[in-house]
């Protein structure tokens, strides 16, 4: 069964740690070894997972990704926010992760993060979990 998580970002780009409401659902499936899939739904956003125990990490990767892919009058989309479907196709869209003993399996600084590139928007994540044979 794919259920679906949805966030609200604050800002035009923003880092969402999603991490806890993810392994809530890897709970409520009550699946103790088997992978997790995670789609986001939308064009203009990803997921990544990297370190969540400095902000300071998403901040830098925020302002990274803005300067190398800066709003740009010349971009021919006429949305205006081609910037942000390139940001999502760098980021990528979809994330498995492994699911053991009943918990995601992230390294001790790892968080799972939906990545907005053209908020503030509500979002969806499209979430799977599937357990071992």
């Amino acid at each position: 069964m794919i259920r679906h998580l949805e966030f609200k970002s604050r800002t035009r780009t923003d880092m969402i740690d999603i991490t806890s409401a993810v392994q809530e659902q890897v709970r409520s499936a009550a699946v103790r070894n088997g992978v997790c899939h995670l789609f986001v739904l939308h064009t203009t956003a990803g997921i990544t997972i990297n370190e969540g125990a400095d902000p300071a990490v998403q901040r830098d990767m925020v302002n990274f990704l803005d300067r190398l892919v800066p709003i740009d009058p010349y971009f021919t989309h006429a949305e205006g926010n081609s910037d942000a479907h390139i940001k999502s196709t760098l980021t990528g869209t979809s994330l498995t992760v492994f699911i053991v003993e009943g918990k995601l399996l992230l390294g001790s600084w790892q968080s799972i993060y939906l990545c907005e590139f053209d908020g503030p928007r509500h979002r969806r994540v499209a979430v799977k979990v599937v357990p071992d044979p």
